[in-house]
């Protein structure tokens, strides 16, 4: 079998065959009036009218029979059956068999007919190489089996493997479902800064990098939500936003650190509407999407279309650990949860704040939960932008949508008293100065701008991770071009 680069070889001296007699491999232009598409949904009409049309795209197939070269042209839109006849132009049929290969692009003038074996063919009467490729498509996934190295050449994954094309296909629509969505709704799509000088709206470790026109470090954003808060002040009462977050911590299976979300800020709202109108948009997103509401999502059958539980965090806390988080102090972690965890083998860095250890449990105690539904009743130390719930203090209006074992979005009552915001944030810098790297910053600018006044509003996120979940598949995997580590040479 031959090597890469005796294939390369061989491909340029095709390149040079073709340049000796004229032929530009790489043309700037080309001739296509019809897509693959268009060719099979109108093939009857074209058939009938003996029209001449010129179709194009890479050749996925090629079989020489003598006088005969039959291949299939791929266009994305669909595969269509190619046939050359010697006895029809037999110089650029010499040169074609000569000069193509497997994984060029060509286009193909000609009338479609019906072979005997029922074969949607185009027979040329013309062809003109579009680009020549220098490499070899893999053969049914030859050289494709690695994962690593389907993920590092995802661009051969996507046209070799409809299923992995059929990712990218959902995953555009999951998106396009999402902004109609919100867009029928009277919601505004807007974009706020990725670079931040102080990152907030999330408990995550920021990439930080140097702006040198303004000699300023500066961090890429881990959510956009303090921006969009401050839509709200300047008086837009419903806006959202799809754009990318930066998180440098770990990878697996449910986390990257470069992904997708869509955040929405809804005036005059608070966190009971909020989840009957996330409800909504789940569904319609498991619909258009998916064409269903039921779906296998690792060990759980989910059903969207089922009536959406509510989880009392504090509630399954007490019954899984006997402690109650409601009465966890703002100091340094307890013995209870601290000696808790040590006995349920949950490892901790030394010193972790009650938030931590809390966030330790609260992870180890989810996987057993189905979903769908919400967990509310988080205490208020775990959650630095939420209201507190009228009635108990102790506790915000936040909720969570769950689904097979973890999170899949985020949203509360949003705080717009900038004096509990302020107190708030100083809580969350106290724990950075501890060593807590995913503890808020203390945005003081944002505080400031609560100061002239926010309306109440509901707010909530979701990202692509539930998008992998709905296509059981592994973030990365549900990724079109995940961040790979440099393949060692």
């Amino acid at each position: 079998m031959a090597s890469i680069e005796e294939i390369r070889k061989e491909r340029l001296k095709k390149i040079e065959i073709l340049r000796e007699k004229g032929i530009e491999p790489y043309p700037a232009k080309c001739e296509i009036n019809h897509t693959v598409g268009q060719v099979l949904v109108d093939f009857d009409k074209l058939e009938e009218s003996k029209k001449e049309i010129t179709v194009g795209g890479r050749i996925m197939a090629l079989r020489v029979q003598g006088g005969l070269a039959f291949f299939d042209l791929n266009d994305g839109t669909g595969n269509l059956q190619a046939l050359l006849k010697k006895d029809d132009l037999p110089e650029k049929f010499d040169l074609f068999v000569e000069t193509i290969d497997i994984g060029d692009f060509v286009q193909v003038a000609g009338v479609v007919f019906v072979t005997k074996r029922g074969e949607k063919t185009v027979q040329g009467t013309d062809w003109k190489i579009l680009a020549k490729s220098l490499r070899p498509l893999p053969e049914k996934w030859a050289g494709l089996q690695d994962e690593e190295e389907r993920l590092r050449k995802r661009y051969l994954d996507i046209l070799t493997n409809p299923e992995v094309r059929e990712v990218v296909e959902k995953r555009s629509l999951f998106w396009q479902t999402i902004r109609n969505f919100m867009l029928e709704r009277g919601f505004m799509e807007v974009d706020t800064p990725i670079l931040e000088s102080i990152p907030g709206g999330a408990e995550a470790k920021p990439f930080t990098t140097h702006h040198n026109a303004l000699d300023l470090d500066v961090s890429l954003r881990i959510a956009p939500e303090l921006w969009l808060k401050r839509l709200m002040i300047a008086g837009l009462p419903k806006v959202f936003e799809i754009g990318r977050i930066f998180r440098n911590e770990g990878m697996d299976a449910e986390h990257l650190q470069d992904y997708s979300v869509m955040e929405f800020y809804w005036a005059y709202s608070d966190y009971d509407r909020g989840m009957k109108f996330v409800e909504e948009l789940y569904k319609a997103i498991a619909q258009k999407t998916f064409g269903t509401l039921k779906f296998k999502i690792k060990d759980f059958d989910i059903d969207l279309g089922q009536a959406w539980e509510k989880y009392d965090f504090c509630d399954l806390m007490k019954k899984e650990y006997g402690l109650d988080p409601k009465e966890g102090d703002y100091g340094e972690a307890g013995t209870g949860w601290g000696l808790m965890l040590e006995k349920e083998g949950v490892l901790f860095e030394p010193g972790a704040s009650i938030e931590r250890l809390m966030d330790l449990a609260w992870k180890k105690l989810r996987k057993k939960i189905a979903g769908p539904g919400f967990l509310v009743n988080v205490p208020t130390y775990m959650e630095p932008l939420a209201k507190k719930k009228k009635g108990d203090e102790r506790v915000v209006e936040r909720f969570q949508v769950i689904l097979a074992g973890s999170e899949n979005g985020k949203g509360f009552s949003e705080l717009n008293d900038p004096v509990d915001q302020a107190q708030r944030f100083e809580r969350q810098q106290k724990l950075r100065e501890a060593g807590d790297e995913e503890a808020q910053m203390a945005n003081m600018d944002f505080v400031e701008a609560l100061e002239y006044g926010m309306p109440l509003a509901c707010g909530f996120g979701l990202s692509e991770r539930l998008f992998s979940f709905l296509m059981d598949k592994p973030i990365r995997e549900a990724q079109i071009f995940p961040l790979m580590k440099p393949k060692e040479k």
